[in-house]
């Protein structure tokens, strides 16, 4: 099932801004690794941040093409 030419602008524009966020988290993900001590607990939670974003990014990413059976 597709989205309609509104739904389709505003799910594109919640795609990108859910990309930015994850490209965002795996900086910070990065820069806590290199630090190294102290902060696993943080580094744990925008793991997890950085899976649901991945998931919501899939689910739109499908909403957004249409299934197309061979």
């Amino acid at each position: 099932m597709g989205v309609t030419a509104p739904d389709e602008v505003a799910a594109r524009a919640k795609l990108a801004q859910l990309m930015q966020e994850h490209r965002d988290l795996d900086a910070a993900i990065d820069a806590l690794a290199l630090n190294g001590s102290g902060v696993q607990l943080a580094l744990s939670r925008l793991k997890k941040r950085k899976l649901q974003l991945k998931d919501e990014i899939a689910e739109i990413n499908t909403n957004l093409l249409p299934d197309i059976i061979a």
